[in-house]
């Protein structure tokens, strides 16, 4: 930032030396500044009252008593960037200033250039910590309309949970791993749950894994010193060390390599890194969030993924169903999405035709959320006004799906029943096991499969283990 950024700023200067208190408003004269300078604590508080000032420059003894006061009875706008000046000798009166909402401290006696730098710094400050709370508010907006209504509020209830524990803790949260497929909104959820937790005001750092080359992704996630290898010219601070005191978001996760897996572990258990070419440790205090598109069990067993580190990010776990099980949800999440993406472009939000309100439930959506998202998306931007919003894209996919398997029925109507029939009740258990398979053992995505309450599989999956026990 340039010194031409303070031209035209308004000083309040309180300094009860003569000499010092000419000298100062000289100087800040020069650069352009307005100064309006007082001997006392009161005369200062009377000029807050009566004018804005964009910084404020306190001695920190006067005659009349201690500028901390003025700080401390809050006579001092947030939006005014406070330098206390301090004598030899009085660190532990500035540290208390800095606590109190000062920007800054300089001891005496200081060049007058160093003071100049000290308020373009505490400028520059000021507007990346603002620039950080509007991310933040964003980031809390977005996450605060994510679509928790029918099936979805389960996800919530586990969203949650997890919030509940990390309240409870004051540092050192547990790791928390998420699982589903590609497209179903891990990042959403991991946002959600910084957004949300006891670390919203700090870094909330985002990395995808499957996207750095394996010789550099060590150095992105724990940093390099200079000459560590051909390119560093430069030392190079990691996303560890980036994300310290917030959270760092580590996307497929299955991707990482054997070696960063393991240093992973060792980062999560011991709380320090070291970085690439060095040989001290940093601590740092992170909140790691995993999101795997992969079974990382299946990935233990075939020896492609770490047993211990599966076992650490694994303390907290929330697990997305794929969008195939959620068709009873699926017309009220997109009305929902399109609220946002007509918003997003200035428009009045479409009814979607009924065609595509039934194609809605018969495509199969592989991509999830994301997929559906990117199809409306899609639409709205070839959308006539004054008509109903069609899904071509989808519904042809639908359409090939209905072609292959010759009917959107899934019974056969060539199916004959045999003479000697069958068992209802055994073909109805047959049903449920072969949802719950299909929804990989959750009992309520198979629920949702079936159109039926969960209790109804319980009381079947009961009833049948009490009649094989009487047998």
């Amino acid at each position: 930032m340039e010194f031409q950024e303070l031209m035209g700023r308004e000083v309040l200067l309180l300094e009860d030396d003569l000499i010092l208190r000419k000298r100062i408003s000289a100087h800040l004269g020069q650069q352009g500044m307005e100064v309006t300078a007082t001997e006392t604590c009161l005369e200062a508080q009377r000029a807050l009252q009566e004018f804005h000032f964009d910084f404020a420059l306190f001695d920190l003894t006067l005659p009349d008593g201690n500028s901390l006061e003025l700080l401390r009875d809050s006579q001092v706008p947030g939006n005014t960037l406070c330098v206390i000046m301090t004598g030899a000798g009085g660190i532990s009166s500035a540290v208390e200033s800095i606590r109190l909402g000062a920007s800054d401290y300089l001891t005496k006696p200081f060049e007058l250039d160093e003071l100049t730098l000290v308020f373009v710094q505490a400028l520059s400050r000021s507007r990346s910590r603002r620039a950080t709370e509007h991310l933040s508010e964003q980031t809390k907006r977005k996450s605060e309309n994510l679509f928790f209504k029918g099936s979805f509020i389960e996800d919530l209830d586990s969203l949650k949970k997890v919030l509940s524990a990390d309240k409870r803790l004051t540092g050192n949260l547990p790791p928390l791993l998420i699982e589903g497929p590609t497209g179903s909104g891990k990042s959403s959820y991991a946002r959600w749950v910084h957004a949300n937790g006891p670390r919203s005001n700090s870094p909330f750092i985002a990395l995808n894994c499957s996207a750095i080359a394996e010789n550099l992704l060590e150095s992105e996630l724990f940093g390099h010193e200079k000459g560590a290898f051909t390119d560093a010219k430069d030392a190079r601070i990691g996303l560890f060390e980036a994300a310290d005191g917030g959270t760092l978001f580590l996307d497929e996760v299955a991707s990482l390599s054997s070696s960063a897996q393991a240093k992973l572990l060792l980062a999560i258990e011991s709380g320090k890194i070291r970085r690439v070419g060095g040989n001290k440790e940093v601590s740092v205090d992170v909140r790691i969030i995993a999101a795997a598109n992969q079974d990382l069990r299946a990935m233990i067993a075939r020896g492609e993924f770490r047993e211990d580190l599966f076992h650490r990010l694994d303390l907290l776990r929330i697990s997305i169903p794929s969008l195939s099980t959620r068709t009873n949800d699926l017309p009220q999440l997109a009305d929902d999405l399109l609220g946002d993406l007509c918003r997003k472009y200035q428009l009045q939000k479409p009814r979607l035709s009924k065609a595509s309100l039934r194609w809605l439930q018969l495509y199969s959506w592989p991509g999830n959320v994301r997929e559906l998202i990117h199809e409306l998306e899609r639409a709205i931007v070839m959308y006539d006004p004054g008509k109903d919003l069609d899904l071509p894209s989808s519904l042809q996919m639908a359409q090939e799906e209905r072609t292959s398997f010759g009917t959107t029925d899934w019974l056969n109507v060539k199916f004959k029943f045999p003479e000697m029939g069958f068992s209802l009740e055994e073909e109805i258990l047959r049903l449920i096991r072969l949802a719950i398979q299909q929804a990989n053992g959750k009992v309520s995505a198979a629920a949702r499969m079936l159109g039926v309450k969960r209790d109804y599989l319980r009381y079947r999956l009961k009833k049948e283990k009490l009649q094989k026990d009487e047998k």
